[in-house]
């Protein structure tokens, strides 16, 4: 049996990598709770942003401006790629949705490794982010422990668009009737183009912070994005609480899985998601009928 020091970390290990899945998971439940897309381009965004923030901290050495410039980065090519191609699938079959988005996906991994290779880049720890922390029972790396308040921060920031902003309440509204939303006057497709971007750039950001914990590849967006839908189905297609919970649920089950036999982490996780299918269809906090 693991001791306690080994426990707590593996814990806490999973509380960081559940607040990053619940950020990338809360772009990708409003993306398809707003619009009905299932976006399998969501995990590219995720690697634009890493590799954004990865060259703009090596030009500049900010770490700040390396999360803004992620950020930033992946949200453009969002815009560009809603406003470009993916607007024209809002009404198609949930298979073209798939099939597009998909392909935006290789394509947008490809330009990457074109630019960048195949080769892995790191992202130095920035140097408020060195050190460990003592907690007595746990020696823990202090920039993992401040991914924790800056991903809350960021989930933060998103609950207070949606549920305290103008635009919020017609996201909202949209997703529940969105005809009506017309009928109101209210230009949704420009709103609904503002929930895109928001969610890429939210993909964006988690790329930019996960950066100096892991080595950056062209490919590490397929299993996040894997990840992510898992989450969202674990808290509820639409539900942005539910997109929380679920990333803490799933990272302590990669995590603490990890500690006994790392070979099974994702076969518990999936274990966990057919279990919450069986005995509650719409997730955590979803709603019946809302998906």
């Amino acid at each position: 049996m693991p001791g306690i020091g080994l426990f707590m970390s593996q814990v806490f290990n999973g509380l960081a990598l559940g607040i990053l899945l619940s950020l990338i998971a809360a772009g990708l439940t409003i993306i398809y709770g707003t619009l009905g897309l299932i976006n399998f381009a969501h995990g590219a965004l995720f690697v634009v942003g890493a590799y954004a923030g990865f060259s703009v901290y090596s030009i500049t050495g900010s770490f700040i401006l390396s999360i803004a410039g992620g950020a930033v980065a992946a949200m453009i090519i969002g815009l560009i790629l809603e406003r470009g191609l993916i607007k024209r699938f809002y009404s198609r079959p949930v298979e073209d949705q798939i099939l597009v988005t998909f392909g935006i996906s290789i394509v947008l991994v490809e330009i990457i490794r074109g630019i960048y290779g195949g080769v892995g880049q790191r992202v130095p720890l920035p140097t408020w982010g060195e050190g460990v922390v003592d907690m007595g029972f746990v020696i823990y790396p202090l920039y993992r422990i401040q991914i924790l308040g800056i991903a809350a921060a960021a989930l933060v920031v998103c609950w207070l668009m949606l549920y305290r902003t103008r635009l919020g309440l017609i996201v909202r509204s949209g997703i529940e009737d969105a005809l009506m939303v017309r009928l109101l006057g209210i230009n949704i497709q420009r709103a609904f183009l503002v929930v895109f971007g928001l969610g890429a750039a939210a993909a964006g950001f988690a790329g930019v912070i996960y950066g100096p914990i892991v080595s950056i590849v062209p490919d590490m967006g397929f299993r996040v994005l894997i990840q992510s839908f898992v989450v969202v189905v674990l808290g509820g297609v639409g539900s942005f609480p539910g997109a929380i919970l679920g990333g803490l649920v799933a990272g302590q089950i990669l995590s603490l899985t990890s500690l006994f036999n790392p070979v099974y982490s994702d076969v518990m996780l999936f274990a966990a998601m057919a279990l919450i299918l069986i005995v509650r269809p719409q997730g955590l906090l979803g709603v019946e009928g809302r998906a």
